[in-house]
């Protein structure tokens, strides 16, 4: 039977998807501390969740007047981000059977560094390493890494083919039994499994090998987030496992048959890729409880925070506006950027600025399911079996108590119903993923 799987969404950071996160009561302000997360991972295998990832960007935002003021001030997205892949190591060495995966960008990054990085990761967590691919979409990003300018959209897609390619390699260059370790003989490794990748290509050159032995997986699971076209096929070629976020169901499942539709061109199954969107459950022993509950956090959200955090995703310096203007008086050529916004929250044009960075800072436009245990479980299922998704990414109202929550209470429900499994049944993230 075909079975839900689940990711919990992370951020090193005091804030994920919910801006009101660090401001929420029940959530412990931890995120400087290794126990802050090793708590979070331990939460999470204990619900049999196949994986926790980590998001990350490479900058501090500053789009917003041209400073990084108001965005520490408010404590937006990216004001403040530890390195995930240190996090990962932490919360391997505590846990057995829950994958980790942490996001690094193929822009500013060197393939050796990073195969090197995450086949360690996969040796010390003994098979759960997972990389999230992204290509860093921020100018200011490049500032930090000595470069004037920043790569071309589909530029960065072409360069990550080709980082994948030589990272595969690199993973490869070790192969199965090269790691001999004969005390008796003085046998250390066979050196005739163990191969140089001399790769020159447009971007990128690389001789190899690694100094990483093959790891449990061969290579991490890879993670994807694609959302332009470029974005889409880059994750039906490469991706293992997308991250999506759609506001509603429908968009949901034409996200869904897009990339399984795109992944045949590939010589791919649509098995071999596991499409979860994420969703921000609020559960209460009751519906009202549980509306009580979002009503509390929603109300929590700074507008200046989630207006601050729009204005970096979209690019727009929204600080020349007065926050009491509705977003139909902003300029031309910022408009489209902000209806684009406004649309895919289904929110009226004649909204004020205020009013969209207290809703955009919410959940950026993760859907929130309301309800108790049976509910919540009934809108997964419904979702599950409407193939809007594989599984879901569960993105939290408060750390760690909306994970909680939804370990102690939702998944019972789903287990119940068969959806979900009640033991982890393999050794690897390949094996929970069912990839292997």
């Amino acid at each position: 039977m075909r079975q839900i799987h689940l990711a919990g969404f992370l951020l090193a950071s005091q804030v994920v998807h919910s801006h009101a996160v660090w401001r929420h009561p029940r959530t412990e302000l931890g995120f400087l501390e290794p126990e802050y997360y090793q708590n979070i991972a331990r939460v999470l295998e204990r619900g049999k969740f196949d994986l926790v990832f980590f998001a990350d960007s490479l900058t501090m935002p500053d789009t917003y007047g041209g400073s990084f003021t108001e965005s520490l001030k408010y404590g937006a997205q990216g004001a403040l981000r530890l390195d995930p892949l240190v996090l990962a190591t932490a919360m391997a060495v505590v846990t057995k059977h829950i994958g980790i995966g942490v996001t690094r960008s193929t822009t500013y990054y060197q393939p050796y560094d990073l195969a090197r990085g995450f086949a360690t990761l996969d040796h010390l967590s003994r098979g759960r390493a997972a990389w999230n691919v992204v290509t860093s979409s921020r100018a200011s990003e490049a500032g930090n890494f000595g470069f004037d300018e920043h790569l071309e959209h589909d530029l960065r897609y072409d360069r990550a083919n080709e980082f994948l390619e030589v990272a595969c390699k690199l993973w490869g260059s070790w192969e199965e039994g090269a790691l001999v370790l004969d005390k008796e003989n003085g046998i250390f490794a066979d050196p005739s499994k163990v191969n140089y990748v001399h790769h020159v290509g447009q971007w990128l050159k690389s001789r190899g090998p690694l100094t990483v032995p093959r790891s449990p997986q061969g290579r991490p699971v890879i993670i994807q987030a694609g959302a332009s076209n470029k974005g889409r096929e880059f994750a039906a070629k490469w991706a293992e496992l997308i991250f999506e976020i759609s506001p509603n169901s429908t968009a949901m499942k034409s996200y869904y048959q897009d990339i399984k539709t795109r992944m045949a061109k590939y010589g791919r199954k649509p098995d071999t890729c596991k499409i979860l969107p994420a969703v921000m459950p609020f559960v209460g022993e009751t519906e009202t409880i549980a509306q009580e509950k979002q009503a509390f956090h929603n109300e929590l959200v700074h507008p200046m925070a989630g207006l601050l955090t729009m204005s970096n995703h979209l690019g727009v310096d929204l600080s020349q506006y007065s926050l009491d203007q509705s977003v139909e008086k902003v300029e031309a050529q910022d408009y489209q950027k902000l209806l684009a916004v406004v649309q895919r929250l289904s929110l009226d044009k004649t909204i004020t600025l205020r009013d969209l960075g207290k809703i955009y800072g919410r959940s950026l436009a993760v859907p929130q399911l309301v309800g108790t245990p049976i509910q919540i479980a009934d809108k997964l299922e419904a979702l599950f079996h409407e193939q809007a998704g594989d599984g879901f990414v569960i993105s939290p109202a408060y750390l760690p108590g909306s994970f909680d929550e939804f370990v102690d209470l939702v998944i019972p429900e789903l287990q119940k119903r068969g959806l979900f499994r009640k033991e982890y049944t393999g050794n690897t993230l390949r094996d929970s993923l069912g990839l292997n």
